[in-house]
């Protein structure tokens, strides 16, 4: 398996850091029911897209703003299902500090609480839908999040689960490396390269000052 060298790694969140899958599909399934909309519809495309253009998309009747406010402000207070992915606290705790952020489809105050409840620590440089006019899978969210880094696109490394995450960050320049944790791999086929779980990254410093992740 290869060898990445960057600078610095920015993680999407949700399918990432975080396995929310359950919350998610409950939240969005509970507003289709109260709306009238299709929740499969809403669950084909949800995933790793800003709220606000989910809504968009499947009720363009609705005031999507108010809406998308309303379901991050509940889903930010009820964290049930919302479980730590596996093998994240200690990759994050593995990269110097400085080196990482996060860059989520999120708000802020729904970002902020579930890496608080599964223990992970709020980094300096984290990107949310408060912070974008345009979200994943354009690639403005990862050109900010590499901007607040400090580094080029091209000196970081991204770590994503969904098809829009990964066209948002080779978009903006970035490597990428695909999680099969809420899709299959041949969705992921856009990534550089394609892992099942976090365990198999491993993460080092070189002598230059640059990171070495190691995909085992």
């Amino acid at each position: 398996m290869p060898t990445f060298v960057c600078s610095a790694i920015l993680f999407d969140l949700d399918g990432v850091l975080v396995d929310s899958t359950r919350a998610v599909d409950r939240e969005w399934r509970e507003w289709a029911a109260k709306k009238g909309v299709d929740g499969d519809a809403i669950m084909a495309i949800a995933h790793g897209v800003r709220t606000v253009e989910v809504i968009r998309r499947v009720a363009p009747h609705l005031d999507a703003a108010a809406e998308a406010a309303m379901i991050e402000n509940h889903e930010a207070g009820d964290q049930s299902g919302v479980t730590v992915m596996p093998g994240s606290i200690d990759l994050v705790r593995s990269i110097p500090e400085g080196r990482w952020g996060v860059v989520t489809s999120g708000s802020r105050l729904l970002a902020t609480n579930r890496l608080r409840f599964c223990g992970l620590s709020v980094p300096e440089v984290l990107v949310t839908s408060d912070d974008v006019t345009h979200g994943k899978p354009h690639p403005e969210p990862y050109l900010k999040g590499a901007g607040r880094l400090g580094f080029s696109p091209a000196d970081c490394l991204v770590i994503e689960d969904a098809p829009a995450g990964i066209e948002s960050a080779r978009a903006a320049g970035t490597t990428v490396i695909g999680i099969t944790s809420t899709y299959g791999v041949s969705a992921l086929e856009q990534a550089n390269a394609v892992i099942r779980k976090l365990g198999q990254i491993q993460v080092t410093l070189n002598g230059a000052g640059k990171l070495g992740v190691e995909v085992r």
